[in-house]
């Protein structure tokens, strides 16, 4: 069974959220309560119970003035996640545990502030039975978090996620797009493009048996989990330095893709879930 991480991940929109739903967040609206933000005439916010008395009697021309407070709003969190057959690619780690570990620590840390937080599962198309909608109890959150885990990864290809991004229409949310990014550039340029209203933040799952963990000689089988079949492959040094520069090329071209779309730069999860490296992620970028 997987368990929500007992470590928070704080998280900081880039937008301020508006709305009348009470958060964690700064919102850009302002009203009567909340954190203060400035003073303004009585007939700009009549209300009689927000009166400063202070900057009252200190106005030369009698006006009365009343404290504006900056409201503090709820965002919604939503993790999109790859479900194609590459996901269950299993090595030093499991990415099918990486991506459903993080779903639980979404969810708590969001629940646990009033924000809400939706899962929609992808291969080919939108899986249904991986279908989350935006709630603020958190225990659905963290039970679809296992379900995750659990899921099947048999279909090639990752299409879905456009029509995800097409779901998640209105206004902005904090999108974590997690994947391990093994499509086409052009479809990765497309789901960014589809999802350029949001604060997208690309989650790479990755894993050091796929390039650090490789041995610099003997015979590796690579079997191409989207279909493409298995190859027998004499390892070598020279290789193997190739085979890690085309994966940093690869890592390099998604940061610019991400970039080019506004979207965060990538967080690379490897191997296990870390929270505290998410949370400095989240706030440095």
């Amino acid at each position: 069974m997987t368990r929500a991480p007992s470590a928070e991940i704080v998280y900081l929109p880039r937008w301020r959220p508006r709305g009348r739903r009470i958060g964690a967040h700064r919102g850009q609206e302002a009203g009567g309560l909340g954190t203060f933000r400035d003073q303004v005439p009585f007939l700009t916010l009549p209300d009689a119970r927000r009166i400063d008395l202070r900057a009252s009697l200190r106005d030369p021309f009698e006006g009365v003035h009343v404290r504006r407070f900056e409201m503090r709003n709820a965002v919604e969190v939503w993790a999109l996640i790859d479900l194609s057959a590459s996901m269950r690619f299993r090595g030093a780690g499991d990415r099918l545990r990486l991506a459903a570990d993080l779903c639980a620590g979404l969810a708590a840390s969001a629940t646990r502030i009033g924000d809400g937080f939706g899962v929609i599962g992808c291969d080919r198309a939108v899986r249904a039975d991986l279908y989350l909608p935006a709630t603020r109890r958190r225990g659905p959150a963290v039970a679809m978090a296992e379900r995750i885990a659990a899921s099947r990864c048999d279909a090639p290809g990752a299409e879905g996620l456009l029509d995800a991004a097409r779901l998640l229409f209105g206004r902005p949310r904090l999108v974590f797009l997690v994947s391990d990014f093994r499509w086409p550039q052009a479809l990765i340029a497309q789901v960014f493009a589809a999802l350029a209203l949001h604060d997208t933040v690309p989650v790479l799952l990755a894993d050091s048996a796929e390039d650090a963990g490789l041995p610099d000689w003997g015979l590796v089988e690579l079997d191409d989990l989207e279909g493409a079949g298995r190859r027998l492959v004499f390892l070598r040094p020279a290789l193997k330095r190739r085979w890690i520069a085309r994966e940093q090329a690869r890592r390099d071209a998604l940061r610019s893709l991400a970039a080019a779309s506004s979207a965060r730069a990538p967080f690379h999860l490897i191997d296990r879930f870390d929270a505290h490296a998410l949370t400095r992620h989240l706030l440095a970028t």
